[in-house]
């Protein structure tokens, strides 16, 4: 897998763009009369780019010619007037982009390597890199930071005690040394070993006599056996220096509504790894991938994430997003039905609504839930390394367990995933009505015990919606989905209950406004009579999609026929005795044409 950078231009007047000089929008050169095209502006990392494209254009040919022209990764999602371009099939005009629209790029790149570098005179900072750039590179990125190592030429580039060579690709070094962050060592080219090693003894000394007498007691000031065992000695000293430092607070901790709620095991095994990898100087890092700010939190070793960070704040179209996104002018989310600064509960919902197989119904039990979605707590955090443009100031977001993986879904073709691995996602998915459910956002990963594939759903953020609009199951188009469940799983599906469900969401702290409530109701109510009637995952997952943009899903038309069927002020136990009772007549409908 690979990708590449955006190429940005500045932005371009108007002007400009129709001048009969500018070859691009010269009408001489255009197969289409110049009126069918509108102009657009592609907006990546605060820079624009001018883009001809057609109101009958597709959204996936969009995607095309932005990775055609720009050479971009065909990794990306668009996003215009405060809404996520996500059907491919869909047309701009069904969208409702015009002339003079922005569309917002967020590129979804899977292969960049976090990069620390820790330079002689003691500096510090981390910075990402694609897989393939090579160590010259790296040392250009070096230069561009550090005026002191400003000519590439003059680096040494450290790894592990290893010296690396200009030409050795950042892949080869990650599979050499397998870790999720590389950390590298810099010093001048013409400094001998043991200059560097005085100079890390020099700035050690000063940090023991100057800043903490505690750290005298450790004997940090020694004759060194090897460049490592100094660096090792130096980060000590800072990690002290920054426990010990005035005004350097660190939070993190659980957000618990209801103090009747017991964390399991695991679930403070994370938080407190979490903690101490924040305690020990490992800084939160900032994924490259999606939408909002989501940040990945290193253990006490700097070598391992333990965890993923997205703050309320940051989610897509919140006011201090990260990705540039425009802020939400009427607090809709990217999907239809959903909420900017909720992504956080819903992430935590999916999690206590995955029960395990034997139905016991705790949030925090160590059982493993049914579909998977790895642990999650809301928690409040404090670092300097999240986006704070106003000031430094406590965040609440989901904390969410790291699960080790072998790369996401859409790495690979569908056709080696488990049949249950699947289908236990689209029970997931159809009780929750997610709206964002991709193969990017389910990964691969392996049982430790046996060593068989396991699929493990994330990004749970736009689930529970208000509305059935924006549901989107990319397995629809997986072979798997066609097959029947089987009866172990249809045990589970016909456990399920939605009215426990969301008393136990109020339980946990989140009581469910009456439309998410709504839509529980129904995707569990439609789930459990679809399979009570011999459907597959793909004929009941269908009801629940649109098929175009502008076409209502069967379940949107369901819903609609029930709020016509009752007077005003009905009670919601009327209502769904009236969905129920019009959902069974689509479905005798449906399956008996099936039988016919």
């Amino acid at each position: 897998m690979s990708s590449a950078g955006v190429t940005i231009l500045s932005p371009v007047s108007r002007e400009k763009l129709l001048s009969p000089t500018n070859g691009l929008c010269n009408p001489l050169h255009l197969s289409s009369n110049l009126h069918d095209f509108i102009f657009v502006y592609l907006s990546y990392s605060g820079s624009l780019s001018p883009m001809r494209v057609l109101p009958s254009d597709t959204i996936e040919s969009v995607k095309l010619k932005i990775q055609r022209n720009e050479g971009v990764t065909n990794k990306q999602k668009l996003v215009c007037n405060g809404r996520e371009l996500s059907r491919s099939n869909s047309l701009l005009k069904d969208y409702g982009v015009t002339e003079g629209n922005v569309l917002h790029l967020v590129i979804r790149l899977a292969d960049l390597q976090t990069i620390s570098v820790r330079t002689c005179s003691g500096k510090e900072y981390s910075f990402q890199v694609e897989r393939c750039k090579d160590v010259w590179y790296v040392k250009k990125q070096i230069a561009e930071k550090e005026k002191e190592f400003a000519d590439p030429e003059q680096q040494e580039v450290v790894c592990n005690g290893e010296l690396l060579d200009d030409q050795k690709l950042i892949d080869d070094i990650c599979s050499n040394y397998n870790d999720a962050v590389i950390h590298l060592f810099v010093r001048t080219k013409y400094a001998d070993v043991s200059t560097g090693l005085d100079e890390l003894s020099i700035e050690a000394k000063e940090l023991n006599d100057s800043k903490n007498s505690d750290a005298k007691e450790a004997d940090y000031v020694r004759k060194y056996d090897s460049e490592e065992d100094a660096r090792k000695e130096y980060e000590a000293i800072e990690r002290i220096m920054s426990r010990k430092a005035p005004g350097g607070g660190l939070v993190l901790e659980p957000v618990i509504v209801n103090p009747k709620v017991e964390l399991a095991s695991e679930v403070w095994d994370m938080i407190n790894t979490t903690y101490d990898g924040l305690d020990s100087g490992n800084s939160p890092i900032r994924s490259a991938e999606g939408t909002g700010g989501a940040y990945f939190m290193l253990d006490s070793t700097g070598q391992k994430y333990v965890s993923v960070f997205k703050p309320m704040d940051e989610e897509p179209m919140a006011v201090n997003n990260p990705r540039g996104l425009p802020l939400s002018l009427d607090g809709q989310g990217l999907k239809k039905g959903t909420r900017v600064g909720q992504g956080a509960f819903r992430e935590v919902a999916a999690y206590i609504l995955d029960h395990p197989m034997s139905g016991r119904r705790s949030l925090f039990g160590d059982e493993k839930g049914f579909a998977g979605v790895p642990p999650t707590v809301m928690a409040k955090c404090l670092h300097k390394a999240f986006n704070h443009p106003e000031g430094l100031t406590a965040k609440f977001g989901s904390l969410q367990m790291f699960v080790e993986n072998n790369g996401s879904c859409e790495d690979m073709g569908p056709g080696a995933f488990p049949v249950k691995e699947v289908h236990k996602i689209t029970v997931l998915d159809m009780r929750l009505a997610n709206a964002d459910r991709h193969a990017g956002n389910i990964l691969l990963g392996k049982e430790k015990k046996n060593g068989q594939a396991v699929l493990i759903p994330i990004d749970h953020g736009y689930c529970l919606p208000t509305s059935f609009e924006d549901c989107t199951f990319e397995w629809l188009y997986w072979p798997q989905a066609r097959q029947p469940y089987s009866p172990e799983i249809i045990d589970y599906i016909k456990s399920l209950d939605a009215e426990e469900d969301i008393a136990l969401l109020k339980f946990h702290g989140w009581d469910l406004p009456l439309e998410c409530a709504r839509t529980l109701r129904i995707s569990t109510m439609l789930l459990k009579k679809g399979v009570g009637k011999g459907m597959t995952p793909f004929a009941i997952g269908s009801l629940m999609c649109r098929e175009s943009l502008n076409k209502e899903s069967v379940i949107e038309g369901i819903f609609k026929a029930a709020l016509d069927s009752v007077l005003p002020g009905t009670s919601e136990a009327t209502f769904m005795d009236a969905v129920s009772e019009i959902m069974d007549q689509h479905l005798d409908e449906i399956t008996s044409n099936y039988n016919s």
